[in-house]
């Protein structure tokens, strides 16, 4: 079916967005097809080039930015206008990615919850250890882990992690407690990291050249590894929360930790936000900032001074 003309700005402003047709196309849920015709259609109407085509993504002409913006405030108006009818319904799907580890523990708990209040929704939750990107993907929410690049993203902060390094107390009795970071020299590691080059953990501006005996590329095998006493692993503070509390792990070297990684919640930034995703937004936000987790700070060895 041709598409009418609200449609056709949608995708305009999903190409602009993208830099990709086939990305828009996707976040439309439109064919590449139509998303061409509908970007021609509209050159046709307005007698001006809208997009400049380059080898590697698409980029708005200043004509283009105008009307770009143009539409999305007739888009916004459009949305406050629908949601004005049914503004107490949050209804709809949320799409959602997360780390492997924290999404498996700390996010899926999220959104059973939301789910659970907010009964005509749907998630589809992703985990990735890599950072996706949403608009190529379709994607409505992740949450990040690390300090964010520049970008278009809107972001809420909703904690923070710390790199510290953990032993089991089996190890510690055979091999002792390191009590500086030169001293990993001389001791068993796990290196959580299989790339070219070198073995090293970094403390500031210095670094520690590591003889590891086990290098894995996945942190539970990283834990498992500590916990049967096989070395000393470096981790994220979350990651082994559980194996500190109950005495399975130890956290070594507190004082020497990096400062801490800030923990967001990120979505594409849009005017016209729907209320299902401003909904799991609010929701998972206020849920997150309340994990003991996200509240990480240095250890014992803090307490101590030097």
């Amino acid at each position: 079916m041709p598409m009418d003309r609200l449609e056709e700005l949608a995708v305009f402003v999903a190409i602009i967005e993208a830099g990709s047709l086939a990305a828009a196309a996707r976040r439309t849920q439109r064919s590449p097809a139509a998303a061409t015709r509908a970007l021609a259609g509209l050159e046709a109407r307005a007698g001006t080039r809208l997009v400049a085509r380059t080898t590697r993504r698409l980029a708005p002409t200043p004509e283009g930015l105008a009307l770009a913006e143009q539409a999305r405030g007739l888009l916004a108006g459009y949305e406050a206008a629908l949601s004005g009818i049914a503004e107490s319904r949050v209804r709809g799907l949320v799409r959602v990615t997360a780390p492997v580890l924290f999404g498996r523990r700390h996010v899926a708990p999220v959104v059973a919850s939301f789910l659970d209040a907010h009964p005509e929704t749907q998630v589809e939750l992703t985990l990735a250890d890599r950072n996706v990107d949403l608009v190529e993907e379709g994607l409505d929410v992740a949450l990040r882990i690390g300090t964010l690049a520049q970008s278009r993203l809107v972001v809420r902060r909703v904690g923070q992690v710390r790199r510290i390094l953990v032993a089991s107390p089996a190890y510690l009795a055979r091999r002792g407690e390191p009590r500086r970071p030169a001293d990993l020299a001389a001791h068993e590691t796990i290196h959580g990291q299989i790339r070219p080059g070198p073995s090293e953990w970094h403390f500031g501006r210095n670094r520690v050249r590591l003889a590891p005996r086990l290098i894995v590329n996945e942190v539970e095998a990283a834990l498992t590894a500590a916990r049967a006493g096989r070395g000393i692993a470096r981790v994220l503070s979350y990651q082994a929360a559980e194996e500190i509390a109950d005495g399975r792990l130890i956290r070594v070297l507190a004082r020497f930790e990096p400062p801490p990684v800030p923990v967001h919640l990120v979505t594409p930034g849009a005017d016209h936000r729907p209320a299902r995703i401003s909904a799991f937004l609010d929701h998972a936000a206020a849920a997150l900032r309340a994990l003991p987790v996200l509240h990480a700070e240095k250890g014992y060895a803090d307490a101590e001074g030097g």
